[in-house]
């Protein structure tokens, strides 16, 4: 059988282009000899469209693009995702469903059995999930219809003591006792650095063990912060891969199931030159689908505003970006000189407003009101938010957004300023460890010299008093690092923590500040997701409350 991988990366709610997409990619199926063209999950009106699934106008239209897209499929077979009504009096008002176009209509409806609501899929708010098995035929052939479910055996979750009440069947081991030819899954599945190999490797085990062929099917592109990285694919009945697309962009394929022909992917790189691609795709869909165009940031000579620059130029072009750099009294001279010759290696336009005159008009505003008290971090958060003001000042004035520079390890324990370094309207490395902070430059300098050497040498300081380091209020990235990996990712409790050899008092700090730190990241921009455990929707906590775990 003939079957065509549409791989493509749509924008929620667009119905007019979203459509126009697939239609095209029918055509293209057709003059390639496909019998059968599938697309992903929700696709005709993006993946995940939230509580626009409880506006009606919302659900109609994509019904109606469904239709329209019918009508384009005669001498075809189309599977295309979408909302389908519920018209029983009882359960949720919709389905996930995937709609079987030919003859120029819609000649069937599978709906999804499998819901989500880990990490950030909450599926069951909006849908009723099925509860019959049965397969659809084509041309002979026997196919067996699921949505994401054969990525799954287990929840994909780090939360070892979660067990979702609304799994009830195991779609994959019902349709198999239907005796199908095939599998095609329509999927929504999105990137994460640290667990990328167990959707594969899930879709290779289930495919030789139950014997059957997979297609499988996956979204592309960034929906704020989740990303889909692609990477459809065709694994035969041994769970072998046989044919792969592209990841981070859309693609398309015809593939013949009787063909022993293999194209895979190899040689992507090592997981942080993932998480760039990753995060490159997520900036240029963020602007483009929100209709932007331009960026700023503040540069400081640092490694995080270093990344971001990068990042926004490749995702953008230089000539979308603008920085500024805001010099105090502590900015040290190769600072400023670091980040003058990085804006001068991407050729982007860059300003300088030294802060010291504009700190010292506040500081002597409130000199009355503070007489007596000693100086602490409330002067160096003037100095922080007297940048974001400058910074967001750009941002408004031209129309730029403001890219946030905070990365995931300062995030976690609130190193940042309420109003100043945490403004923005996309935090591009909210998710992105200091480590990987590091290997990104690395990567980025592995031709030549981008991020000057010293940005990356030089010991990490916020510049906000003499000699200041952040190593004077944070344990060692490299401690830092490990202990917020197993308490965020992993959900290892303190005791666990503890029996990998870090110290006591060192976890309980870093686990406290975590904790009490809540309320910053409830106000901070939605942060890009690049692995399973991001701060945002995937991780919901109180913002008052008495924990210690």
């Amino acid at each position: 059988m003939k079957i065509a991988l549409a791989q493509q990366n749509y924008h929620i709610g667009n119905f007019k282009d979203n459509t126009q997409k697939i239609i095209n990619a029918i055509e293209q199926a057709k003059d390639g000899g496909a019998e059968l063209v599938v697309f992903s999950e929700l696709s005709v009106c993006g993946y995940y469209p939230h509580d626009l699934l409880e506006k009606r106008e919302f659900v109609d239209a994509a019904i109606e693009g469904i239709h329209q897209i019918a009508d384009h499929c005669n001498g075809i077979t189309a599977i295309v995702g979408g909302p389908c009504i519920n018209e029983e009096s009882k359960g949720k008002k919709l389905f996930n469903s995937a709609y079987i176009l030919a003859k120029g209509e819609v000649q069937d409806v599978f709906h999804k059995t499998l819901l989500p609501t880990y990490d950030i899929f909450d599926e069951y708010r909006h849908f009723e999930p099925n509860n019959t098995h049965r397969l659809l035929e084509i041309n002979g052939k026997k196919i067996a219809v699921t949505i994401c479910e054969d990525i799954w055996d287990k929840q994909p979750t780090s939360n070892k003591f979660a067990k979702d009440k609304i799994y009830t069947a195991n779609p994959m081991a019902e349709l198999s006792k239907l005796n199908p030819d095939l599998i095609v899954n329509l999927s929504a599945s999105p990137f994460s650095y640290n667990q990328e190999d167990y959707r594969k490797n899930i879709l290779l085990r289930n495919a030789s063990k139950y014997n059957l062929p997979i297609v499988y099917v996956n979204q592309v592109g960034a929906q704020t912060e989740i990303i889909f990285d692609g990477g459809s694919m065709y694994v035969d009945k041994n769970g072998l891969v046989k044919q792969e697309l592209n990841y981070f962009e859309e693609d398309f394929r015809i593939i013949d199931t009787t063909s022993e022909e293999v194209m895979i992917q190899e040689g992507r790189g090592d997981y942080v030159e993932k998480i760039y691609n990753a995060l490159v795709l997520g900036i240029r869909d963020y602007f483009h689908k929100s209709g932007l165009t331009k960026a700023t940031l503040g540069l400081s000579g640092g490694i995080d505003s270093a990344l971001v620059a990068v990042l926004a130029v490749d995702a953008l072009g230089a000539e979308n970006v603008r920085v500024l750099l805001m010099p105090s009294k502590y900015s040290s001279d190769h600072s400023v000189n670091d980040a003058v010759q990085l804006a001068e290696n991407l050729g982007i336009q860059h300003h300088t407003i030294n802060i010291q005159q504009i700190v010292d008009r506040f500081e002597d505003s409130l000199e009355d009101l503070f007489t007596g008290l000693d100086i602490d971090v409330t002067e160096e958060n003037i100095q922080a938010r007297t940048r974001g003001t400058l910074v967001m000042a750009l941002s408004n004035k031209f129309g730029n957004i403001l890219l946030n520079t905070t990365n995931k390890s300062e995030c976690a324990v609130g190193y940042g300023t309420l109003y100043g370094d945490m403004n923005g309207g996309l935090a591009v490395l909210g998710d992105v460890y200091k480590l990987d902070a590091y290997k990104m430059a690395h990567f980025i300098n592995r031709e030549k010299e981008i991020i000057p050497v010293n940005t990356i040498v030089k010991p990490p300081s916020a510049e906000l008093r003499p000699d200041q380091k952040d190593s004077d209020s944070l344990p060692d990235y490299e401690i830092l690092d490990g202990i917020l990996f197993r308490y965020i990712e992993q959900n290892m409790s303190p005791e666990e923590i503890y029996a990998e050899g870090f110290e006591k008092a060192v976890v309980d700090k870093v686990i406290s500040m975590v904790n009490f730190n809540e309320y910053k990241r409830f106000q901070a921009p939605p942060i890009l997701r690049v692995s399973s455990k991001a701060f945002g929707f995937g991780r919901k906590m109180p913002l008052v409350a008495n924990y210690k775990f």
